[in-house]
């Protein structure tokens, strides 16, 4: 690797940094980086590249290295997860050490769901003149059960985890097995005991969820836009609407919600019973199906909205 970069600041870093290298990193570790800084500090040491997971829009730290792991770096990774709430940490190098890859194992298994650490080895491949390609390679990784778990313990105590609780935990349990057997490009987060599950759609204060309401006897999807910029946001797709549900064959429900916080897009299925366990199979085909088709349809539009563009006095009184 210092055959190809002169400095880890100067050369490797920014490089990881491109677009392409997160979207690479990201999908090693299941995660869809946002890239928010290069040298941030945070306490009193720089971290190399700082992003947000789409999703959830938690911090996840990047620190790199061009040679073999070393304590300096591993007591860096320390300081940030002091520093931050709620953070995943990855550590890029060339080769770890068995030290530094038992030392995120402990890591992992004595930390909360708020604190996740990957280690990963990179690789780069050539072939004859074309650009250099990385190959990230998973050293250490979350013990995803072992967070879900302690995470459950603390949210809920133990007479709180209800039978509907419980319910819904197996259901997206088996919703994100039922993901990943068909290979979809839907990407699944831990699963919990709650009513909804969210995936990433590409950029930050935007994601889709599925919901399962035990309660109305409907399942749905929907995408959700949170932030500052969301009502904004709602209004530049909703000028859209026409073409949008054209593509999608069927109508959506616009919901701005002007008083909260998040505004939200959504297609409802009534008359199924998400307690009923053998409809699961068909409840999860057709959250899988719609999930797909919403990332398909809105991801690129997405990516192109700028709240500046829109001006409220355009809209018709």
């Amino acid at each position: 690797m210092q055959a190809v970069w002169d400095s880890e600041a100067g050369d490797f870093t920014p490089w990881l940094a491109k677009e392409e290298n997160l979207e690479l990193l990201g999908e090693t570790i299941g995660i869809e980086l946002e890239l928010e800084a290069q040298g941030k500090s945070v306490g009193p040491f720089r971290a190399d590249i700082l992003c947000k997971e789409t999703t959830t829009d938690h911090w996840v730290l990047i620190e790199n290295q061009l040679a073999r792991t070393d304590h300096t770096h591993l007591g860096q990774l320390l300081t940030y997860a002091a520093g931050l709430e709620a953070v995943t940490i990855v550590w890029v190098a060339e080769r770890f050490t068995e030290e530094h890859r038992a030392a995120l194992d402990w890591l992992n298994e004595i930390t909360d769901e708020r604190f996740n650490f990957f280690g990963l080895e990179v690789e780069l491949w050539r072939i004859g003149d074309s650009p250099i390609a990385p190959k990230f390679n998973l050293i250490s990784k979350p013990n995803d059960w072992t967070k879900l778990i302690s995470g459950a313990a603390v949210r809920f105590q133990p007479h709180e985890l209800t039978e509907t609780k419980q319910l819904q935990l197996e259901f997206w349990t088996e919703l994100r097995t039922f993901l990943e057997q068909r290979h979809s490009f839907i990407k699944a987060q831990k699963p919990a005991p709650q009513h909804w599950m969210s995936f990433a759609i590409g950029r930050a204060k935007f994601h889709l969820a599925a919901i399962n309401n035990t309660q109305d006897k409907r399942i749905e999807v929907s995408l959700e836009l949170v932030g500052p910029a969301a009502k904004a946001h709602f209004h530049l797709l909703h000028r859209e609407k026409e073409a949008i549900e054209a593509e999608f064959g069927e109508n959506l429900e616009w919901k701005e919600n002007p008083n909260k916080k998040t505004s939200r897009i959504i297609l409802r299925h009534f008359k199924v019973d998400p307690t009923d366990r053998a409809k699961w199979l068909e409840q999860h085909e057709w959250i899988t199906h719609k999930l797909e088709q919403f990332h398909s349809i809105f991801a690129p539009r997405i990516k192109k909205l700028d709240a500046k563009e829109y001006f409220p006095s355009d809209e018709p009184a």
